[in-house]
C-alpha cells in the first residue's frame, strides 16, 4: 500500500478522526466478549455490503456521508450513517435501522432513493442485521456534522413517490437457501445477491429504473461505465473463466490474460471484495459459474478472445505528425500516448504489470464505454490513497482523438464490430447521456396540472351559472 504524507490542512481532521477512533476502541474494550464478537461480525458484513464506498468522501471520515452519486435524475448525496445523535443514526432503534436498510424508509418516515441498494439488502438475514446494527452503533466513531442534502428536481424531490415505486418493485423478503444447491453455492448467492448487491450494477433496468429480473446480470450501462454480463454464458458472460480466475479478479482486480478492474468495479474490489475471506470469494465464484446464462446477439465471441499484436511502426517511419491534432491517425495517437506503457505491439510488459491490450475484455465487449472511460479518466486503485494504475488522458485528447484512438484499438486488439462515435465520447465526458425519464415525468406533471386547472375552471363556471 502506498501512503502519501498528510497535508497541513488535513492534520486537524486526521487527529480528530484518530481520537474518535481511539474513543471507539476504548468503548469496545468495556463490552463483553460476545458483544465484541458481534461487532466484529457486523464490521465484516458492512465490508461485504460496501457501505463505506458510498457513505464516505475522499479525505473525509468513514460513513459521514456527503458523497454525490450521479444518477439519470440528478445527484443523490449519501447520508451520515455514523452513530451521531445529532446528524447520524445514533437515535435509531434496531427496528428503524432494519427498516431503513431493508425497506428504504428512514426513522422519520421519509423514503430513501433506490440509489441505496435496499432492494438487495432486503435479503439480509435478521441475525446479520443485528450484527450490522451493533457495529454501526458501537464500532463506528460518531461524526457530528451534516452531509450534503439531496435536492432532485420536481417531481422526484417528492420522496413519497418512492412508496409507490416500492409497492411495484421491492421484494421485501429475506434470503432463502435453495435446498437443491450446495452450501457453498448458497453462501455465494447470499453474499452476491444480498450483501455485495451485484445485480444493482450488472442487471439492466426498465424505464422506471427497476431491475429487469428476466435479464439478471446480463450487463447494464451505469451512465458512463458499463457493468458487463457476468452470467455463466461462455460467450457473452464469464462462463469460460475458471473459478480461480474469478477469485483472482475479485480479490485483486486482475485476471491474467482476461481483465483488470476500473471505475466502480475497482472501488468495489478495493473497499469490499478484496477484504472477504478466500472461502467467501470461492463461494461467489461457484455461484457465478452456475447462474442462468444470458446470451447477447451482439457478442460474436468471448470478450477475452480478441486481438493480434500490432505492427504499425513501419507505417509511421518518416511520416511527420500533422500540425492539427485532430488530423492524427489512430496509430499516431497510440504511439504518442499509449505505446510507452502498453508497448508498440500492444502486449504490455512481460510481468503483466502494464496490461496487454490483446485478450482484454475492456476491448472485447459489445459496449466500448469502459475503454473510452479508461482513456478519459484513467484507472485509480486504492481506498485510502488514489494509486494511479493508468493516467487520465481526457485533458490531453479531444473527443475526436479519443474516438479515433478507440476505434483503432478495437480494430486491432478488440471487437472490430464495435465503433465509438465522437458524440458518444462527448456524452461520456459530460457524465453520460441524460435520461428521458426526467423530461417525461415533468411533462406528465405539467399536463396533470393543466387538467386540474381546467377541471377547477369548469366547476367554478358551472357553480356561477347555478
Amino acid at each position: 500500500m502506498i501512503f502519501k504524507k498528510i497535508k497541513p490542512g488535513q492534520q486537524v481532521a486526521t487527529l480528530l478522526a484518530l481520537l474518535l477512533g481511539f474513543g471507539s476502541v476504548a468503548a469496545q474494550a468495556s463490552l463483553s466478549a460476545d458483544q465484541q464478537q458481534l461487532i466484529k461480525k457486523g464490521e465484516y458484513i458492512a465490508t461485504a455490503g460496501d457501505c463505506v464506498a458510498c457513505h464516505s468522501v475522499a479525505g473525509g471520515q468513514p460513513f459521514a456521508g456527503g458523497l454525490g452519486l450521479a444518477t439519470p435524475l440528478g445527484t443523490i448525496y449519501s447520508s451520515n450513517i455514523t452513530p451521531s445523535k445529532s446528524h447520524g443514526i445514533g437515535n435509531y432503534s434496531f427496528e428503524q435501522f432494519a427498516r431503513a436498510v431493508r425497506g428504504g424508509v428512514r426513522a422519520d418516515g421519509a423514503n430513501l432513493y433506490p440509489a441505496m441498494p435496499y432492494t438487495s439488502y432486503a435479503k439480509i438475514s435478521d441475525e446479520d442485521m443485528q450484527a450490522l446494527y451493533a457495529y454501526f452503533m458501537q464500532g463506528v466513531a460518531p461524526v457530528d456534522s451534516a452531509a450534503t442534502k439531496t435536492a432532485l428536481p420536481f417531481p422526484f424531490n417528492v420522496r413519497l413517490s418512492m412508496a409507490g415505486w416500492n409497492l411495484l418493485f421491492l421484494d421485501n423478503q429475506r434470503f432463502v437457501a435453495d435446498a437443491g444447491k450446495s452450501q457453498q453455492i448458497n453462501r455465494g448467492a447470499y453474499l452476491a445477491e444480498a450483501l455485495e448487491h451485484c445485480s444493482t450494477c450488472h442487471t439492466p433496468r426498465n424505464a422506471l429504473m427497476a431491475e429487469q429480473g428476466s435479464q439478471a446480470l446480463a450487463g447494464s450501462s451505469l451512465g458512463t461505465w458499463y457493468a458487463p454480463n457476468i452470467t455463466s454464458d461462455a460467450v457473452a458472460g464469464i462462463g469460460s473463466w475458471s473459478d480461480s480466475e474469478i477469485v483472482d479478479y475479485l480479490k485483486s482486480g486482475h485476471a491474467a490474460g482476461k481483465a483488470q478492474a476500473a471505475g466502480p468495479m475497482a472501488e468495489a474490489i478495493d473497499h469490499s471484495l478484496s477484504h472477504l475471506s478466500d472461502s467467501d470469494l470461492q463461494a461467489i465464484a461457484a455461484w457465478l459459474k452456475q447462474t442462468a446464462p444470458q446470451s447477447s446477439p451482439g457478442q460474436a465471441q468471448s470478450a477475452d478472445s480478441w486481438g493480434q499484436p500490432a505492427t504499425y511502426l513501419a507505417q509511421l517511419r518518416g511520416v511527420a505528425r500533422p500540425a492539427q491534432a485532430d488530423s492524427m491517425t489512430g496509430w499516431q495517437v497510440y504511439d504518442g500516448y499509449c505505446a510507452s506503457c502498453h508497448q508498440p505491439s500492444g502486449q504490455g510488459s512481460p510481468d503483466g504489470g502494464l496490461p496487454s491490450l490483446l485478450h482484454n475484455t475492456a476491448l472485447g465487449h459489445e459496449n466500448a464505454d469502459n475503454l473510452v472511460m479508461a482513456i478519459l479518466n484513467g484507472v485509480q486503485r486504492g481506498p485510502e490513497v488514489k494509486d494511479v494504475a493508468m493516467p487520465a488522458f481526457g485533458h490531453l485528447l479531444s473527443d475526436h482523438q479519443v474516438a479515433v484512438l478507440s476505434n483503432q484499438l478495437l480494430q486491432q486488439f478488440g471487437n472490430p464490430q464495435v465503433q465509438v462515435s465522437e458524440q458518444r465520447v462527448k456524452e461520456l465526458r459530460a457524465g453520460g447521456k441524460a435520461s428521458p425519464l426526467l423530461a417525461i415525468a415533468q411533462y406528465a406533471t405539467a399536463i396533470g396540472a393543466v387538467v386540474v386547472v381546467l377541471i377547477a375552471f369548469f366547476f367554478s363556471r358551472r357553480k356561477r351559472r347555478q
